[in-house]
């Protein structure tokens, strides 16, 4: 079992970041960080969450450029107990859409998902 935390270098994607680290030390379990890219931000995140004293395990962002379904089979191959996104503040209007990928993660998902917004 491991947690799985889709991550960016943006506000969303450090507090789902910390919000992973929380759930991994509480249940006493790795976290597979998923980068929606390959950059040196993936280092910082890794260095936090091994900072924070937590078996960290780094996948490779999608080939293909389908971020929504690379999370999705990463937690489902892993055997997650739970899935981390971060989602970004909307307007009054935009908070009838949710982005793409985070619809298609809480929608498509086996596992739990936690949704979290940054401060």
């Amino acid at each position: 079992m491991t947690i799985v935390v889709g991550f960016s270098n943006k506000r969303e994607g450090w507090a789902a970041l910390e919000h992973a680290v929380n759930e991994a030390r509480l249940r006493s379990l790795p976290v597979i960080l998923v980068p929606n890219t390959e950059r040196e931000d993936v280092i910082a995140g890794r260095d936090e969450v091994e900072k924070a004293g937590v078996e960290v395990i780094v996948e490779k962002p999608s080939d293909t450029g389908r971020i929504a379904d690379h999370i999705i089979e990463v937690a489902e191959r892993n055997g997650a107990e739970v899935l981390v996104i971060g989602l970004r503040r909307r307007s009054p209007t935009g908070k009838l859409l949710l982005g793409l990928n985070a619809q298609r993660i809480l929608l498509d998902a086996t596992c739990p998902v936690h949704a979290v917004k940054a401060d």
